[in-house]
């Protein structure tokens, strides 16, 4: 191989990180910066130079379709000998291998999902206990594995689904059961590893002899343990690349910590850090908006100028959605390539009955809404034969069957999150099909959610629509078309994010929605939406969305018939709203904190609208106190001043 020859195409930041072939290298890679070029590019350039065998690079990503990709890569450049997994992948290999050599024995399976063992044991917990979803305790189980803890020193750092000795209890029984089947599972691939390797000298010096040569992606989603055992491969040796990028730390609630990329060259004091910012993916105008959200680390974009992302206000959820269906009939881009991304689950089945009903065919990311568990199991809990309101016997028996009261807020938990709004959104179908049919019946429902399901299935089959997905399941993908519907306060943010390093990471979720977009991005949020109880309920813009554009959460105008809504802002005041915000990232980015550090919307919107002209009129506006108008209230009032 022809070292120039690998390097020729790649930008000077890509060149620059590539020819990074020893010691330790951090790379900050932005979104759409070509790091799995670059991460490829870089192993074929060490082997042409002969700074490495091949054999003994170890290229570590963060799911298998990522490395099928990677060896796909690398096999291109004529190095199919190069490993390329995942940490389990890796921790399961070499644990296939040493296994029976110290326990005289095959390693035993896998267990492809923890809920077979949990959900018995959930159903056998006491009290209302029973009704805690399954995945919830099996996603604490995750979360405190990968701490390295275990149930004699469980410690929680968040309130867990169940109470703690309620939680150990189980987490023994499940730990018994897995032993009794010779089964593990996910993370004591990790654990295992960890301790073999702690405690047989022999095991490792045999591993540190087969890999040299480290090369570590998506490192911002790095937990404990992974990090443990990559320091034990490591071992005193230096040849380490992490690659990452904190703006898409998004996966936090698993374990996941960007601390160790963001200390990475504190801990390695001549580690190289290179930044790759030139964005190949979206156009000039998606990057801009994009930098606007988070700024200090701006992209820049290299492609073709594009339209102008949309930023939407409707009256209602209703008209918001019958706008999106028109704006896709009408976009001169091919389905596949168009997709809607929301914050939870529960809200893809909205967009799953407005597409079919369009006759536009979609898919799902992960399992349809209908297909989900937490449904089929509200389903079956449903009996014909009960008298009386539709919506109040659905209710009533799922208050009985599966502890769900709509006017209960759900517990922690994401799970219990879903599992509660998927039980709303079926609850509020019954109550539409009563309103259209007043006589409805538990049957009559029924089949109505066969119907819906069917037509779930019909359009997901084919694999050839419109993509709906979480922002969370988007991660790593685009398309030339992204649509970011329901941006409201309580859904994103959702409204269990209350402390700054939980809003951060929301940020951080919308920063990702806006960056899957090549050309076409639609952002939009509604003033009132159904709620639960099939009212309507008023609902305020995301605070995030003043942010990104200017006037954008200024209160639609009412439908014909309705009482007018009170205007947030007047059309006057937006440019000076726009100079304000222009200011907040100017001076975060000079500061080295976070936008709403210095001020959140609502203070510069009342800023906008008040006007003040002195220190005492800014120490009026709420969230102004007398330690921001030492620091800011000068340049502040010359904004004011000058508009």
């Amino acid at each position: 191989m022809d070292p120039e020859a690998i390097l020729a195409g790649l930008n000077d930041e890509q060149r620059v990180a590539a020819e990074a072939i020893t010691g330790p290298v951090v790379i900050l890679a932005g979104a759409g910066t070509g790091k799995t070029r670059v991460i490829s590019h870089r192993v074929a350039y060490a082997a042409a130079t002969g700074a490495i065998d091949p054999k003994t690079a170890l290229v570590v990503t963060f799911t298998e379709k990522a490395a099928t990709e990677m060896r796909h890569r690398l096999g291109s450049l004529g190095l199919p000998q190069v490993q390329a997994s995942t940490f389990h992948a890796a921790a399961r290999r070499q644990l296939a291998h040493f296994w029976p050599l110290t326990r005289g024995e095959p390693l035993p399976d896998v267990l492809d999902t923890k809920l077979r063992i949990i959900a018995p044991l959930a159903r056998s917990l006491p009290g209302g206990y029973r009704f805690t979803p399954a995945k919830d305790l099996a996603d604490e189980i995750e979360w405190a594995k990968v701490r390295r803890q275990t149930p004699d020193t469980y410690q929680p750092e968040r309130e867990p689904p169940v109470p703690k000795d309620v939680f150990t209890t189980l987490w023994r029984r499940y730990e018994q059961a897995k032993q009794r089947a010779n089964r593990i599972d996910f993370e004591d691939m990790l654990t295992l590893a960890v301790e073999l390797y702690e405690t047989d000298p022999g095991a490792l010096a045999l591993t540190h002899r087969r890999y040299r040569w480290f090369s570590v992606d998506e490192y911002q989603d790095t937990n404990r343990l992974q990090e443990d055992l990559l320091q034990l491969w490591l071992g005193d040796r230096r040849d380490l690349c992490v690659v990452g990028d904190p703006d898409q730390t998004i996966y936090s609630f698993t374990g996941a910590s960007s601390d160790y990329l963001l200390s990475f060259a504190d801990r390695y004091a001549d580690a190289r850090v290179v930044r790759l910012s030139q964005n190949y993916r979206s156009s000039p105008q998606v990057i801009g908006l994009a930098n606007r959200l988070i700024p200090g680390r701006e992209l820049r974009a290299t492609g073709a100028d594009g339209p102008e992302p949309e930023v939407r206000s409707f009256a209602d959820g209703d008209d918001e959605v019958a706008a999106l269906v028109a704006r896709i009939r009408t976009l001169e881009v091919p389905l596949p390539e168009i997709a809607v991304l929301v914050r939870t689950n529960a809200q893809l089945v909205g967009l799953e009955t407005a597409l079919t009903a369009a006759e536009i065919p979609f898919t799902v990311r992960g399992v349809r809404f209908f297909a989900r568990p937490d449904v089929r199991a509200a389903i079956r809990a449903l009996r014909i034969d009960g008298t009386g309101r539709l919506s109040r016997i659905v209710a009533t028996r799922w208050r009985t069957e599966l502890g769900f009261d709509e006017k209960d807020p759900p517990g922690p938990g994401a799970e219990a999150r879903d599992r509660h709004a998927a039980l709303a959104t079926l609850l509020s179908i019954a109550r539409q099909l009563e309103t259209a049919q007043p006589d409805a019946t538990v049957e009559d429902f029924l089949a109505e959610l066969a119907r819906r399901d069917a037509d779930e299935a019909e359009a997901d089959a084919g694999g050839r629509g419109v993509t709906l997905s979480t922002l969370h399941r988007a991660k790593g993908l685009e398309w030339d078309a992204v649509f970011l519907p329901q941006l409201e306060e309580g859904t994103l943010p959702i409204r269990q994010s209350s402390d700054g390093a939980a809003l951060a990471e929301e940020r951080r979720l919308l920063y990702v929605g806006i960056t899957r977009a090549r050309r076409h991005l639609v952002l939009s949020w509604a003033a009132s939406r159904i709620g639960a109880k099939g009212t309507s309920v008023r609902a305020r813009p995301s605070r995030f969305i003043a942010e990104l554009r200017p006037g954008g959460a200024t209160r639609p105008a009412p439908k014909p018939g309705r009482s007018p809504a009170t205007f947030e802002l007047s059309a006057d005041d937006e440019p000076l709203l726009a100079a304000l915000i222009e200011w907040r990232r100017q001076r975060a980015r000079a500061d080295g904190v976070p936008a709403y550090v210095v001020a959140d919307n609502k203070t510069l919107a009342a800023i906008a609208v008040r006007r003040p002209s002195d220190a005492g009129g800014l120490l009026g506006v709420p969230g102004i106190g007398q330690r921001k108008v030492a620091v800011y209230g000068d340049e502040i009032l010359e904004i004011v001043r000058s508009a």
